[in-house]
Formats: structure tokens, sequence, C-alpha cells
């Protein structure tokens, strides 16, 4: 089962009356003391507060019995399996048997919900800020395309042409002959990799793409594509396409799709900036981005990794501040709240826009969130 369609099945599925177990529980990386026991610890105090609802008699028996099976499930799950570094989301309804994990490469807020569905969002948020790429490994006989995503790899198509062999005798025209032959060839097979790599491209989704081989090939390869998919190369590197191995293709993928990521931040911040400075539809700061999160105003969201904040929300309207015990929308007793930042992250994605978390250094580290906006903030009101 691919990455892709083990979400899809975990966003269509319905416990069918039965609750469903949702656990979001950070990993460090590996060599930190936190990596075993920390997330242990953390999946057991977040169990902890769903083990009332096992003993909960308003629910029927079958519910009851289902959520102690996924509290076993889940307790279960660190002990199993070696989580990398990142985020583990992980669902279960054991009465449906039903039980799926995903590893997202960024943290977010460890959480657990029970419901009657898996609870999707931050999983489908994280999911989002992340590129689906294509990887071509191509010589002038064969190809390989793999899929990159979300860490995991998969091989998608193998091409291979038949190839002239060069015959065995040492005329001058003859051997220039069949060069040119072999030449055609390779030009022929060229045409119609970048054939089945715009088919790929259709089909799989691919939003960048990484090209590697020798060189030589590489440039010859890229010259025969067309315009739509040069534009979609994120970067280029240096392979044996007869001896790469998946976790050979895999390395090299992610290095060229990390330089991707890191430049695509540096210009978002960068343009963000640049709006700001000649007052276009852009903002900067926590609290400007928080009021432009309470009237959804925010297309994109540039988030810095790391920082977190305390506030308040309204629950009624959705505004979201650093402090105030009262919404000034409607009067409304305001809900405190450990990480605002993660608040306002939800309701961006909630009202359609989108969200890009910054992990490189950039003018960002001034000012925790900046936004490029769909219209100009109305005034804010007055606490």
């Amino acid at each position: 089962m691919t990455m892709q369609e083990r979400i899809d099945r975990i966003t269509r599925f319905d416990g069918d009356g039965l609750p469903v177990v949702s656990l979001y529980v950070g990993v460090e990386p590996d060599g930190s003391a936190e990596n075993e026991g920390g997330a242990r610890t953390r999946v057991n105090s977040l169990l902890d507060t769903v083990r009332a609802v096992d003993k909960d008699r308003s629910l029927d028996r079958d519910a009851r019995l289902s959520v102690r099976g996924d509290l076993e499930r889940l307790a279960r799950a660190r002990f199993e399996e070696r989580w990398p570094p990142g985020m583990m989301a992980l669902f279960s309804c054991s009465g449906r048997q039903f039980f799926e994990q995903v590893s997202l490469p960024r943290s977010i807020r460890d959480q657990v919900v029970v419901d009657g569905t898996p609870w999707t969002r931050p999983m489908l948020a994280a999911v989002e800020e992340y590129h689906r790429m294509g990887v071509v490994i191509a010589d002038g006989a064969t190809a390989q395309i793999w899929e990159l995503y979300l860490r995991e790899t998969r091989q998608v198509r193998h091409v291979r042409e038949l190839t002239l062999r060069k015959p065995d005798y040492a005329e001058a025209p003859a051997e220039r002959g069949v060069h040119n032959r072999e030449q055609e060839v390779a030009k022929r097979h060229y045409r119609r990799l970048a054939t089945i790599l715009a088919d790929a491209v259709r089909v799989e989704g691919f939003d960048l793409l990484a090209v590697g081989g020798h060189p030589h090939d590489v440039a010859a390869f890229a010259d025969f594509l067309p315009r739509a998919l040069r534009d979609r190369i994120a970067g280029t590197f240096t392979v044996d396409p007869g001896t790469a191995t998946p976790a050979e293709v895999r390395r090299n993928a992610e290095a060229v799709l990390e330089s991707y990521e890191r430049e695509e931040e540096r210009g978002l911040v960068a343009e963000i900036v640049e709006a700001v400075a000649e007052r276009r539809w852009a903002t900067l700061g926590v609290e400007s981005c928080l009021w432009a999160g309470a009237v959804s105003a925010i297309q994109k969201l540039a988030v810095e990794e790391g920082p977190t904040a305390p506030g308040v929300v309204c629950d009624r309207d959705r505004w979201m501040a650093l402090s105030g015990d009262t919404c000034p929308l409607c009067g409304h007793p305001t809900r405190a709240t450990a990480d605002v930042i993660d608040e306002l992250v939800e309701a961006v994605i909630d009202g359609g826009g989108s969200v890009k978390h910054v992990r490189v250094g950039t003018d960002l580290h001034r000012y925790t969130l900046g936004a490029r906006l769909r219209f100009p903030l109305p005034p804010q009101p007055a606490a």
C-alpha cells in the first residue's frame, strides 16, 4: 500500500457507531535520549486521558470493548516498530479491525482524540506542506521512474530499449554508421521516455522532478523534455543507473528535495517581507497574523519552525490573540491555549489557506509569523 493509499484509507474510514482513537506523538531523532523512553512515556500519558472512556457506562458495551482494544494496540505500537524521527499519527478502531499509522516529517502538537471518524486534520495539514517528487534515472538505453513522497520511495516504471551491439570489426565508416545508429536509438529512447514521464506526472500527480544518471545522459535527456516538464525539475544528481540501489535513489532524491524546499522557504519569506515594505497584501508578526487568521484573510502562512506562544481563542468566532479574557468581536469568554500559533495553523487550513513551516534561517526569525493575504486587513478591534 502506498502512502497516498494509506492516507486515503484513513480519511475514508468510519467507525459505523464505534469510536476511533486518533493519536499524534512526536519522535526525537535517533541517538537522542528521548527517542525511546520519551515517546513511550508520552504515548502512555496521552492514552491515560482516554482510559475514562473505556469505563464510561453511558457507552454501550461494544464501544467500551473497542476503545479497550485501541488502548492496548496503541500502547504496543511503540514496542513493535522503530519509528523514524518526526511525528507518528496512529488511528485505531479495534472493533472494526482498523489500525493505521503514518510517519509525518514535521512535528506537531502531541494530542489524542476519540471520535466517530479518524481526526485527520493535523495529518492533512502536515502532508500538504510536502511535495510529491518524481525521480527519473536514465541513460541512453534504460530508465527508472520512482516516486518520493513523505520519505517513502516506490518504483513506478522501468523502461528498457533494444540497443545495437557494436560489430567486432575496425572499418571506420562502419563504426561511424553504427555510432550514428546508436545515437538515433538513444534519441528515440529519450523521446519515448519524455512521453512516459509526462503520462506519469499526470497519473501520479508529481509536483516536482529530479533527474539522475551520468552527467552527459542527464543533460541529453533534459533536452528532450517539453517546457512543462523542464519547469518541474527541482535538481539533478549523478548516479550509475546500472548499479543504483533503492537506498541510493532515495538518498539522492531527498537531497535534491531538501535543497529545493529550503530555497522555496527563503523565496516565500523574501516575497512576504518585500510585499510588506511595499504595502501590498501581506503582514508580519504574531499579533497581526492572528488577526488576519481570525478574519480568514490568510492565503499563505509562513511559520518559523520551533517557537510556540501561549494565547487565547474565542471558540464562537475563532478570534485569536496573545491575551484577553473576552472576545472583542462577540463578548464571549475566551479559552486559554498553550500554543496559539498551532490554533492559527488549524484556522488557516480550515479557511482554505496553506501553511509553510520555515526551517532555514531567514528574516522570519525576527517576526515568527508572516503571511500573504487575500485582502487588506481591516482595523483590529479594541481589546
